[in-house]
């Protein structure tokens, strides 16, 4: 399942959209179509981190995606936070919270260790009075300092450690893998293009080394979520053509790079980001619009769930506040090197930790744990876990409703068409599903959020999402091939057992006429980070030849703006 991609797959193309290209003045001449490997650029954006660098760079340069806009005298706070708020919740749900961690605790008492000995649990209550009772210790370790304000903006890491006296306000343009769209200050479409165009052009200066003045000599790549909305793509574009000025782009969907990353030409990618974790089915090189899911939870949700278990344990920091950028950063840390789906480990398990903070001693703690550490990575199968951070939806593939942009595009032309009919004729409405078979017909427990993209109330855990996005596939055995592969990328689910657990998960649940000889869950692909497969594989398809048709010029964008994606976008427009 492992094999190299050998070229680009064909990508849909019809007369129309030759006749385009041919409008927009031809395509590329092979000598246009060259150009140096280290002159490509690929950017790809998260929730939390962003992920920068040339087409020929091992690793790509990685920095908090956020930025601070010093405030005007007199001007609104605003501080978007680092980890997703937690919320007061009425007593039912939190009873239902908690019945959920008692099965989840219960569960793990009936496992057995890989020896086939049973394993035993820290009583809750001896692991919080050893809490309780740890008292902190004073280190001789350098106290950190705040960054001090001064500049007009500020960028990446030093705005998580920016002194909180300075009139600063604080944006992550990015949040659950979408623009951070709100109605408070900063909030608009136009304010957070304007904030990813100065942190990526800070990126492209200070640790590429490429100035503004030379980006016109180069190309990028820009990775899209799998499930986008058009409006989103359409200032992106805008953004890079119009804002940064690069001398063309082509963009690509994140679970088809991650395809390319991990060598599966056929797989179900399963990407866990910060926030949001998404799905779908990608064979030769196209994500099959049908099986893609967006979910609303990611990694920091489970940092979360994790502080709330703490807490249940008498965490012994008891001036923590989620809400403070430095204590989100060290509660991070904490599960990260803390938290695992390791059912060998069992028992009370002591560990220590370090608080250092601006103008405070800094501490030693001594913490001891137990099936905390288990529980909150297992809140993605238990997404009940998961309402500590506020309600969240279940997106699906975007709805095609068509385009008022694109006057060639065969939906609008029907939709405006049905609607003078029925204007002229005054007769009663049709029905809508009977418009366009692409059109998607929705079910009754679902609807449409603001961008026009179906979501649906109940919350999926990621075996349900799994088997969900599989089932959508058309034919029997496509749905062995993609359960015989699940690549899992992204750094929200870096836990030691975690593949185990989905393995096991899954196999409980596959229809038995589609269960693969053997089941892979893959989450180091080639042995790499699983972070990086994703900007990796972008690399890759930037680089290869067959993509010299994807590139999109300026003069080509402002010619004809979004019609060209019809042609040229790696992915049905």
């Amino acid at each position: 399942m492992h094999g190299d991609f050998l070229s680009l797959p064909h990508f849909p193309s019809t007369a129309i959209g030759r006749t385009i290209v041919s409008m927009a003045g031809g395509k590329e001449s092979p000598m246009e179509s060259q150009v140096a490997s280290d002159r490509i650029l690929v950017i790809e954006p998260g929730s939390y981190f962003l992920r920068i660098g040339r087409a020929t760079d091992v690793n790509p340069a990685v920095l908090p995606h956020v930025i601070a806009r010093r405030r005007r005298d007199g001007g609104q706070q605003y501080q978007d936070p680092v980890l997703p708020p937690d919320v007061k919740l009425p007593r039912q749900q939190m009873t239902e919270i908690e019945e959920t961690r008692l099965a989840v605790s219960h569960t793990l008492q009936s496992c057995l260790k890989s020896d086939g000995t049973a394993r035993f649990a820290a009583p809750p209550q001896m692991v919080a009075s050893f809490n309780k009772h740890s008292q902190p210790v004073k280190t001789t370790d350098r106290v950190p300092e705040w960054t001090p304000g001064g500049a007009d903006c500020i960028v990446g890491d030093q705005v998580l450690t920016l002194d909180p006296s300075c009139p600063y306000n604080v944006h992550f343009p990015m949040r659950r893998g979408r623009l951070n769209l709100h109605s408070g200050p900063g909030g608009s479409r136009s304010s957070v293009m304007a904030d990813l165009e100065v942190i990526w052009l800070h990126c492209i200066e200070r640790l590429l080394g490429i100035t503004r003045a030379e980006l016109e000599d180069c190309r990028v790549v820009l990775v899209l979520p799998c499930v986008y909305d058009r409006a989103t793509v359409k200032a992106l574009a805008e953004l890079l053509v119009n804002g940064l000025g690069f001398a063309s782009f082509f963009l690509i969907q994140d679970h088809v790079a991650a395809a390319f990353g991990s060598g599966s030409p056929a797989a179900c990618i399963v990407d866990i980001g910060d926030q949001k974790t998404s799905i779908s089915c990608v064979e030769d090189g196209m994500s099959i619009r049908e099986t893609r899911i967006h979910l609303e939870y990611g990694g920091s949700d489970v940092t979360q769930t994790f502080y709330w278990l703490l807490k249940k344990s008498a965490f012994p920091y008891k001036q923590c506040m989620s809400t403070s950028r430095l204590d989100a950063l060290l509660l991070h840390k904490l599960k990260e090197t803390y938290c695992h789906v390791d059912l060998d480990t069992c028992g009370p398990q002591e560990h220590t930790f370090r608080v250092s903070k601006p103008h405070h001693a800094s501490l030693q703690y001594t913490l001891q744990l137990g099936d905390e550490c288990i529980i909150a990575p297992l809140s993605y199968f238990h997404p009940a876990l998961f309402h500590l951070t506020g309600p969240k939806q279940v997106r699906l593939h975007e709805p095609y409703r068509g385009d008022p942009d694109d006057p060639l595009d065969a939906a609008y032309l029907r939709e405006t068409g049905r609607k003078r009919e029925t204007q002229d004729a005054a007769s009663e409405p049709v029905d809508q599903s009977q418009l366009d078979d692409d059109v998607d017909v929705m079910e009754p427990s679902q609807s449409l959020d603001a961008n026009g993209q179906i979501k649906i109330d109940r919350l999926l855990s990621l075996d349900q999402a799994i088997l969900q996005s599989v089932d959508q596939c058309g034919s029997d055995e496509l749905k062995r091939k993609f359960y015989s592969c699940v690549v899992v990328v992204g750094g929200g689910a870096k836990f030691a057992g975690f593949a185990n657990w989905l393995r096991n998960r899954l196999s409980l649940q596959v229809p038995y006429q589609f269960r693969p000889e053997h089941m892979e869950i893959v989450t180091e692909p080639r042995e790499q980070d699983p972070q990086v497969v994703t900007w990796k594989g972008a690399c890759i398809m930037a680089c290869m030849e067959s993509a010299s048709e994807l590139w999109i010029r300026p003069s080509e964008w402002r010619s004809l703006g979004v019609r060209i994606l019809r042609e040229k976008a790696a992915f049905f427009w």
